[in-house]
């Protein structure tokens, strides 16, 4: 059975992300909310949620003794494969520009830079229903269609290499909404409150075989 190390570093929605974990494995994997880098290694794939300023988030993230190594020996070196989800699909970045310059993870290079619709209409920051547009990408991002998915965010992931964006939003202009490279994918609006779309994602996740 899959053991899927959800990762708790004091930032996320963890407890619906951990529902709808459980819900969507619907009994073939083992959702394990953890921060012990044994269990990370140890995990056959990773879930890193996040909710909040990217550099709060960071900070936090780097709090946990020996958490970013772990991460990066499952997800860079073993390849397992990762769903960041909202401010943790932003942690992948180099950077984040929000409250001053704060080192990401580099996984995916590019910046988390604010949202700036070109219209008064798309109101900041983004925050409820919209549909994707697919770009490219892994199965898991590229089957969603136009399912709406559930958004609440200011500040978004702008890769360096537009290959790696696997899905597009409209708020007032297109921005990315999904992230892919290799064996790590991130999305920035929120599976586990996006019904039964969102758990068909989650669910595509947990066979991913990137």
């Amino acid at each position: 059975m899959n053991r899927v190390a959800l990762i708790d570093y004091g930032s996320g929605n963890l407890r619906s992300a951990e529902k709808a974990l459980v819900r969507a494995a619907d009994g073939r994997a083992e959702i394990l909310v953890t921060c012990a880098p044994e269990d990370i290694l140890s995990a056959d794939r990773i879930v890193l949620p996040g909710v909040g300023a990217f550099a709060a988030c960071m900070r936090a993230f780097q709090a946990r003794p020996g958490l970013e190594d772990a991460l990066n020996e499952a997800v860079r070196h073993k390849e397992r494969p990762f769903l960041g989800i909202c401010v943790g699909m932003q942690l992948v970045a180099g950077r984040g520009l929000e409250f001053g310059e704060t080192r990401g993870l580099g996984w995916i290079p590019g910046d988390v830079k604010p949202i700036t619709p070109d219209t008064s209409q798309a109101k900041v920051p983004h925050m409820g229903w919209n549909s994707l547009i697919a770009a490219q990408g892994p199965p898991l991002v590229a089957q969603i269609g136009d399912a709406p998915m559930y958004f609440t965010h200011s500040f978004a992931f702008f890769p360096d290499n537009p290959a790696h964006i696997a899905a597009y939003v409209d708020h007032g202009g297109l921005f990315p909404a999904a992230v892919a490279r290799d064996n790590v994918a991130g999305v920035q609006f929120h599976p586990e409150k996006s019904q039964s779309a969102g758990l068909a994602l989650l669910a595509r996740f947990l066979e991913w075989r990137p």
